[in-house]
């Protein structure tokens, strides 16, 4: 036998020594040796690997050092989004959310007894680790990738430094586990190894940390991974996402094979049954709280049987079977030293209070929200006060209270700046308007404003930031520090400027040189042809989100009848209120926001996806509706109906409300009605708008004279589709949005409820899954058929 063949030997069963105890320490923590022979087979083990460069593997205990300093992350695309947590703060939240997962799976549990008592689901219980959640890929017990959580679609690749946290095993331990594995967890610090990083950090001058988490996350996140894999950092495992094999079919079992496997999870976990045990172990933890090692910030809830979790399945961006459970926020004392204001995007300037720094909860706390200026009057704040601060949801610092037999003599009242800090232009309060029947009342809002618009720097900066963002134009390259120097050099005074900037501007820039400049230019010439919701939400109309946005541009279908709707006829769309209405209204009679979006259209914006009103909107509105939309007091829904049935249209109903002695005749209207009637009518400017809002409904289809529509169902409404393997001619993101389009829901698990699963090169578990329930599977061209049939190309 050769020296090298026994030094392989050698290190192979090192290795696997330093694995076992690496296991038995980090997750059974029953160490079986003490840590100064620990540290001898480790130090073996480096002088083999030194003697032996030939020999030396990625899986070695000896490579949890890091490598090179990188420039940047990549991005990483999470097959199975990785999603957050409802939030249950109050016991009656846990109990709600007991009841909602019982009425879910109604038709699986089984009947409860003859005195009234519903049948229990059983829970797995874990603390709450106050931590960053990633996400490790195992290939054939291999770790081949670590990830961020990112926006819990798109993370960021961070391999290198997950690989050297010491208690994450770089090859799966045993046998079983299935070909591709992604299991996720919490990167976290303890309480002694934040302490003692803390420490060396003081007595080497460098910058100490907040708190554990914000510890845990900028040590992960380090560019070179030799400064991450000298922290203290462990990982926790709670769940899995993409997987291609087979695992135990309920949440507890399958966290205990991950343990058999060599991965961390949780000493606190527990099963229990029903919302009494579930709160009794949220107590247990509670008291225990300050013993832990780590920072938890609550109790994690997961209904256990996997089965049920898939029935249960998703709502928006959060899990209907897994619930958080947060501790009450902690509060301290105080003082406030001052009272500053901030300028968001819609002008609102904003109360904050700079506080003399105290630890909240673990955070060190200086700033504050205020809210409004009625928040300040409501706690009676004056500037120099003693008040208790509480991290809401151990998130958002929060004043809560003023502690008034503290306050000194010298306490000064807060008051509302007249002109804006940033521009100097007028602040104003903004006014209520509340719409009822025939009248209108005016009052004082709790919001200022600066009405300086984008002539503010604040407001202009806000604006461009959420115009470029990836929910609105999506311009890639454009972050806040950028838009703050092109607004600062005078290159952007509107979101428009945007579109005309010149390569010699941006070449200037601090961070761009010739490739980081032609890449932005090029980012921002990809955005001109946006999706009509998109560019609404782009906008940034007051109180107009995504959902809207959307529902603005399918329903009404183009710009131009978005810009000039009425707010009477905006509130036929489902969701939108008069006060929705009226801000979009007033949003684009400003004379300057619509000089913006014309230079938008000069300068190559095209939108796409515009057409006619929606089908489902055409003669939508009716008479006996719109009266009673008219607001005319004393009438309404019977009132209307019986106008409508007596005059059958607008101009007959004015000039009966002027026939006074044919008016006394119509039954169903009592004299007070009658009257109301008249008297809207009288006003000339009332009866114009009436004729106005009419006209408008018939220009846009939605008159009840107008011509009716089919509306067609969508061809895969009702439909579960599943996406696996990989996609060439569009992404999986794009194929997503194109069967969403045609009214499928795209989920992430096949299940025998699952219509059909369209499985790419590389697809795995889920085509299995497909193939043994008996599901129709589609490959690609399948799909693009589909597609094509339906008028989408790829």
């Amino acid at each position: 036998m050769t020296d090298a063949q026994t030094a392989a030997e050698r290190i192979a069963q090192l290795r696997s020594e330093l694995d076992a105890h690496n296991y038995r320490y980090y997750v059974l923590d029953e160490p079986s040796v003490p840590d100064a022979e620990y540290d001898r087979l480790f130090r073996e083990l480096q002088a083999l690997e030194e003697a032996h460069p030939e020999l030396v593997t990625p899986e070695s205990p000896t490579q949890r050092v890091g490598g090179n300093a990188a420039s940047a992350f990549g991005e990483v695309r999470h097959e199975v989004p990785m999603l957050s947590l409802g939030n249950a703060f109050e016991e009656q939240d846990l109990l709600d959310f007991d009841r909602r997962v019982r009425e879910g799976l109604a038709d699986l549990l089984p009947a409860g007894d003859l005195f009234g008592g519903g049948a229990e689901v059983e829970y797995s219980c874990e603390p709450k680790l106050d931590g960053l959640a990633v996400s490790l890929l195992y290939e054939n017990g291999r770790l081949v990738r670590g990830a961020t959580r990112g926006d819990g679609t798109t993370g960021e690749d961070i391999s290198a430094n997950v690989r050297t946290v010491r208690n994450i095993p770089l090859r799966l331990q045993g046998e079983g586990w299935p070909e591709v594995l992604e299991v996720r967890g919490e990167v976290y610090m303890s309480r002694a190894g934040f302490e003692a990083l803390n420490a060396r950090a003081v007595e080497t001058g460098g910058k100490t940390f907040a708190n554990p988490r914000n510890a845990a996350a900028g040590s992960l996140r380090q560019l070179d991974a030799k400064i991450t894999a000298s922290r203290p950092l462990e990982f926790c495992a709670y769940g899995v996402g993409r997987v291609d094999g087979e695992l135990p079919d309920t949440q507890i079992e399958m966290l205990e094979a991950l343990k058999r496997w060599g991965v961390p999870i949780s000493r606190e976990l527990k099963l229990v049954k029903g919302a009494a045990e579930c709160r009794a172990y949220y107590q247990d933890i509670g008291e225990r709280r300050d013993s832990l090692a780590y920072e938890i910030d609550g109790v994690v809830f997961k209904v256990n049987r996997i089965e049920f979790q898939r029935e249960l399945g998703f709502r928006a961006r959060e899990p209907r079977w897994a619930i958080a459970h947060k501790f009450p926020a902690r509060e301290e004392l105080t003082e406030l030293l001052d009272v500053e204001f901030q300028v968001g995007r819609t002008g609102a300037v904003t109360p904050v209070a700079r506080l003399k720094p105290v630890q909240v909860a673990g955070v060190t706390v200086s700033n504050a929200t205020l809210h409004n200026m009625d928040e300040v009057a409501r706690l009676g704040l004056m500037i120099g006060d003693t008040v208790i601060i509480r991290r809401a949801g151990d998130v958002i610092p929060q004043v809560m209270q003023v502690v008034t037999e503290r306050r000194p003599a010298d306490a000064r009242p807060v008051q509302v700046p007249t002109v804006c800090p940033v521009c100097g232009s007028q602040v104003e309060r903004t006014q209520l308007v509340k719409r009822g029947k025939g009248k209108e009342s005016v009052s004082e809002g709790a919001i200022y404003r600066c009405v300086g618009r984008l002539f503010c720097q604040a407001q202009l900066k806000q604006s461009i930031i959420h115009f470029v963002s990836r929910r609105a134009m999506d311009i890639d390259g454009l972050g806040d520090k950028i838009v703050e120097q092109l607004v600062d050099k005078g290159l952007a005074k509107s979101p428009a400027d945007l579109y005309t900037l010149a390569y010699e501007q941006v070449v200037e820039l601090e961070g761009f040189a010739d490739l980081s400049t032609r890449n932005l230019l090029a980012s921002i010439a990809d955005s001109r042809r946006p999706s009509l919701a998109r560019f609404i939400y782009a906008l940034g109309i007051p109180d107009v989100g995504e959902e809207t946005a959307k529902l603005l541009a399918r329903a009404l279908g183009s710009l131009e009848r978005i810009m000039k709707a009425l707010p009477e006829v905006l509130t036929y769309l489902p969701d939108v209120g008069q006060e929705v209405a009226y801000e979009i209204h007033n949003f684009f009679g400003d004379e300057h926001n619509c000089k913006v979006i014309a230079e938008l259209l000069e300068r190559g914006i095209e939108l796409q996806e515009e057409g006619d009103v929606a089908a489902e909107f055409a003669a939508c509105a009716t008479l006996p509706g719109f009266i009673d939309k008219l607001n005319i007091p004393g009438i309404a829904a019977t009132g209307a109906k019986k106008l409508a049935e007596s005059a059958g249209d607008l101009e007959a109903i004015i000039a009966l409300s002027q026939d006074w002695l044919t008016l006394a005749t119509l039954k169903g209207l009592n004299e007070k009605a009658r009257q109301s009637l008249r008297d809207f009518f009288s006003v000339a400017d009332q009866a114009q708008r009436a004729r106005d809002v009419e006209a408008q409904l018939r220009e846009f289809g939605m008159h009840w004279q107008s011509q009716r529509k089919v509306v067609e169902g969508l061809p895969l409404a009702g439909q579960t589709w599943v996406l696996t393997g990989t996609l060439e001619a569009m992404s999986r993101d794009v194929a997503k949005d194109k069967l969403e389009s045609l009214g499928a829901k795209v989920a992430g698990s096949v299940s025998a409820k699952t219509h059909c699963v369209v499985a790419g090169p590389g697809a795995g578990s889920k085509l299995a899954k497909a193939t043994e329930l008996d599901v129709r599977v589609m490959d690609e061209e399948g799909l693009l058929a589909l597609l094509a049939e339906h008028g989408l190309d790829a």
